[in-house]
């Protein structure tokens, strides 16, 4: 039976190929147009005040000064400014609620919660008119004292809540009792800096009300929850919001969440009935975008003589805001990668007077896994056995937290592949034994990690009788070809050439996704795109039947039947159907939660060269060889895995967010002195990928979006320990720290 399109498969499955990314030639070209690029007639530019307090209540504002500058439409401060509703706090049965970044009812209060918080808005006819005027506006506070130094907070943190998508603590046997006994031990303390978001296109809004209806071009990586955030903030039914959000810039978590600029952007349209349009400068994205917080963890780990471990204790002090803020899952990667007979893991929270966090490029993975990757490698060395072999000595053959089984796992694949592309064998064992003229030589390992999961996603899937396929979902394309993996997919499920494939997205007036975060949108869409184009099949084959063309071509039996298209959906974006997919959701999530461990796995392999002299570090060799299921497309999965590796190398060698521990300001907002990596900081990276398909995820495939730079940052370090003999405890590694 020939339940295909004319010319399906001249050039092979799509899938696995590398194909290119169907929107890289309108990025290329400048055609493709982003948030602060949208044409409107009378547009108008605003631009946001910031607090200069971290706590305490304004008890005036002088606006005379800036109202003044020609050009200014008006000042929205507290004391003006259109109505506009609380968010909802945060449950984790309800998605919505995951929108805001803050609980701050934005120009509706006089209580200030950080420095940076916006408290008032100046909209004007240019943008220069409205930075101007900004400048110029007089604000003065009943200044409060305010909990700003994380140093000094840190002891009055408290355990934190857990809840089902955010598990806090966990707890197998004594592990101090068995700790304390353990023949072989280390006890380390590690931190982190806070961070922050430098995404090549900053937070970018343009907003227009047409009577109740609002239109926001927005740079987000949730389309679905930031269309529910506008619904109940405008309070209006979320069918009279449209969120447009065709090409993002760079996301990384900084736009998962809604913040203050999308929200007194459309704020500021509606106070003046025009189209208003806010470009967030890096100082901005700084003052109003959450990111990730400081942090400090323990780990103690105790082992046999013969490398085995008898304990593994983990335990992390991080922060969130006095007004809100995700906290880190810090202890994810101990829940799951070294079998150990006996576990303690505790993360503890403090408040504290500064922008709540918010996800930033593996939140919780990345930084928990420098902690733990650099403590195994140290107590590799110190029972005398190379990092591998006592990596693979203690695979664990279930979860070591609870016991459930691997929907698959092939992280010693990984580590065998790894080391042979590598040349681990030409590596010797002594701290400082390797060396090039003035350089130390050193190599490392660390392993990479990141959890699996499905959401809920909508899609319609049509096919035309001239053979072209129109599939449509409201997911968000960061520059990671989401719209060229979705083709491919859909192009193998019902036999067709990729190029007769069309993918829309990033419209909410599109089926609703899931957003963007937490590797789960590939995985989600593909889900429903599959049902879908089975569903589809499933309406042809009826088709046929009825009209007498089984075993032809799809078209021909559209052609018979004198349709020009057939469309199926999957899911519905009424109440109840949103509902229902909340539900399923849940019910899965649940399930899966009980049967299996799901992830992606990789082996980061890392040389470094330390001058004897300075201290400089460079990193001149990478290999990363991953298991993340079926590879879809292995140009941009090879592509994303090293980006996500750079991210990495930044973390760990440069990234570093200055706060005065005197009034909680950030002293370095800009890139001229937050120091990201530039090309010469970067060697050749080679990636491998295992392409071994998860038989419980859609296609087998696993999300790699934040698998990539988790356990880099432990492997520059320990490559760094290798050369110099020194343990970096504390990132990010500069100088100072090696001489």
């Amino acid at each position: 039976m020939n339940e295909t399109l004319p010319h399906a498969g001249t050039d092979g499955p799509a899938v696995g190929r590398p194909i290119d990314r169907v929107d890289g030639p309108a990025k290329t070209t400048g055609a493709a147009v982003f948030a602060a690029e949208v044409p409107y007639p009378n547009l108008a530019y605003a631009t946001l005040v910031p607090a200069t307090v971290s706590r305490g209540r304004i008890t005036a504002i002088d606006s005379a000064a800036a109202t003044a500058v020609p050009g200014v439409i008006t000042v929205l401060t507290h004391e003006n400014a259109p109505d506009l509703k609380p968010p909802q706090p945060f449950s984790p049965f309800n998605f919505a609620t995951f929108a805001p970044g803050t609980q701050v009812n934005y120009l509706k209060t006089d209580e200030i919660f950080w420095d940076g918080q916006p408290v008032a808005l100046v909209v004007a006819e240019t943008l220069e008119a409205a930075r101007e005027a900004a400048a110029l506006v007089q604000v003065t506070y009943e200044e409060l004292p305010a909990a700003v130094d994380f140093a000094v907070e840190e002891g009055n943190a408290k355990p934190q809540k857990a809840n089902m998508v955010l598990p806090s603590s966990a707890k197998k046997g004594d592990a101090e009792a068995a700790f304390a006994a353990s023949p072989v031990k280390v006890d380390l303390r590690f931190t982190n800096p806070p961070h922050n978001h430098n995404a090549i296109e900053p937070h970018a809004t343009t907003a227009v009300w047409e009577g109740d209806r609002l239109t926001v071009h927005d740079s987000t990586q949730g389309i679905d929850w930031l269309r529910t955030h506008l619904a109940l903030r405008f309070d209006i039914p979320p069918a009279n919001v449209r969120v447009r959000s065709t090409f993002v810039g760079g996301g990384f978590g900084g736009k998962s969440v809604v913040w203050a600029g999308t929200i007194l952007t459309a704020l500021a349209a509606r106070a003046i009935d025009r189209p208003v349009r806010m470009m967030l400068t890096r100082e901005a994205v700084y003052h109003t975008v959450g990111a990730r917080a400081a942090s400090t963890q323990r780990v103690a780990l105790g082992a046999d003589n013969n490398g085995k471990l008898t304990s593994l204790i983990h335990t992390t002090v991080s922060r969130t805001g006095r007004v809100g803020g995700l906290p880190e899952g810090l202890t994810s990667p101990s829940r799951h990668l070294y079998a150990t007979p006996t576990m303690l893991l505790q993360q503890n929270l403090v408040e504290m007077d500064l922008i709540p966090p918010a996800p930033m490029r593996t939140p919780s993975e990345g930084i928990g896994s420098f902690a733990l990757e650099s403590a195994v490698d140290e107590l590799a060395y110190r029972v005398g056995m190379d990092p591998i072999q006592f990596r693979m000595l203690n695979e664990p053959e279930t979860n070591p937290v609870d016991g459930k089984a691997f929907s698959r796992r092939l992280l010693r694949e990984a580590y065998e592949l790894g080391a042979e592309m590598f040349d681990w064998r030409e590596r010797t064992p002594e701290p400082g034994s390797m060396r090039d003229g003035r350089w130390l030589v050193g190599m490392g390992v660390a392993t990479a990690f990141h959890p699996a999961q499905q959401m809920a996603a909508n899609v319609t899937v049509r096919l035309s009788v001239d053979g072209g396929v129109l599939v449509r979902c409201a997911f968000q394309e960061m520059g990671v070809g989401a719209a060229t993996v979705q083709a491919q997919i859909a192009a193998d499920a019902l036999g067709v050439p990729f190029d007769s494939v069309r993918v829309e997205y990033g419209d909410s007036d599109l089926p609703s996704s899931a957003a963007a975060i937490g590797s789960v949108q590939t995985a989600t869409v593909a889900g429903s795109l599959l049902a879908g184009c089975d569903k589809l099949k499933k309406r042809l084959r009826g088709l046929a039947r009825r009209y007498g063309t089984t075993g032809q071509a799809f078209t021909e039996t559209l052609a018979r039947a004198g349709l020009p298209s057939v469309e199926v959906a999957i899911g519905s974006d009424t109440r109840v159907g949103k509902m229902t997919g909340q539900v399923k959701f849940f019910t899965r999530f649940l399930r899966d939660q009980r049967r299996w461990m799901k992830a992606a796995y990789g082996a980061h392999f890392c040389e470094v060269r330390v001058d004897r002299d300075t201290g400089e570090v460079r990193v001149a060799r990478w290999t990363g060889v991953f298991d993340f299921g079926r590879v879809i497309n292995t140009k941009t999965a090879t592509s994303q895995l090293r980006g996500g590796i750079i991210a990495g190398i930044g973390m760990a060698m440069g990234e570093e967010t200055l706060v005065d521990p005197r009034n909680g300001r950030i002293m370095n907002p800009s890139l001229a002195e937050y120091h990201l990596p530039v090309q010469a900081d970067i060697p050749q990276i080679d990636i491998a990928c295992l392409d071994e398909p998860d038989p419980t995820m859609p296609m087998g495939l696993i999300g790699i979006g934040e698998v990539g730079p988790t356990g880099v940052a432990a492997a520059i370090a320990n490559a760094v320990h290798h050369a110099t003999g020194k343990r970096i405890h504390d990132l990010p590694i500069t100088l100072d720290k090696l001489l």
